[in-house]
């Protein structure tokens, strides 16, 4: 099983049909063969994980495939859909390198047992405790401008499954190295890591790296 992400940028007077795209395509593609984990993602700047956040104009798809059936997963009408409004996209296959935690109380990808020393994508992701949303989102500023500022990152945008309470971020990186100073080294990371198990501030969480075997367009 490989790992797909898309992101389609979208003109303003599409955003009700991706609405729509949104609450009919999954059903769609869970039917496709061999396909086995699916999330339709809404984006944002990554800074705050507010809803003021949100970028309406930019929607993205995960799923996890064979990859015998790449070619023919490329034509189904819910890509076909989704470039039918877009103005940009950006594609990108990965091999997940490592992950931890739960996805909808599940670990999607299969890791790849290969070593790899080229550029890569991690996601991280929560399901955040309601009665601890203000909390999480006065931690986030700092950490999020870290991230920004941080040696080796190439991009970095906000994902989310729901306006509030799933979100998450997907970035870019020169090189694992680059990734784990962020990650291990960096004190705003750090300091909210130690906080998160302080203050128990999500219900389900996963942090995943993944190689990145191919990619086409640009993350704008």
């Amino acid at each position: 099983m490989i790992t797909l992400i898309y992101f389609w940028r979208i003109k303003k007077i599409y955003i009700p049909i991706a609405i729509l795209f949104m609450a009919i395509h999954r059903r769609f593609i869970k039917r496709f063969p061999s396909v086995g984990f699916v999330k339709l993602l809404g984006t944002g700047k990554g800074k705050s994980f507010t809803p003021k956040d949100a970028d309406a104009t930019r929607w993205g798809l995960l799923v996890t495939i064979a990859e015998d059936n790449l070619n023919d997963f490329e034509k189904t009408l819910p890509l076909r859909q989704w470039r039918s409004i877009s103005t940009s996209q950006y594609c990108a296959t990965l091999q997940p390198i490592s992950a931890h935690g739960l996805w909808s109380k599940k670990q999607p990808f299969e890791i790849w047992q290969q070593s790899w020393d080229g550029k890569v994508a991690a996601i991280t992701r929560a399901r955040i405790s309601w009665r601890q949303n203000f909390k999480f989102w006065r931690a986030v500023p700092p950490v999020t401008q870290s991230l920004h500022q941080s040696p080796g990152l190439i991009n970095a945008i906000g994902i989310g499954e729901a306006p509030i309470g799933l979100q998450g971020t997907f970035s870019i990186w020169q090189d694992g190295r680059s990734l784990r100073d962020f990650a291990y080294k960096g004190p705003a990371h750090t300091q909210a890591i130690t906080a998160t198990a302080e203050n128990n501030w999500y219900s389900e969480e996963l942090f995943a790296r993944f190689a990145i075997i191919r990619e086409s367009g640009n993350l704008q």
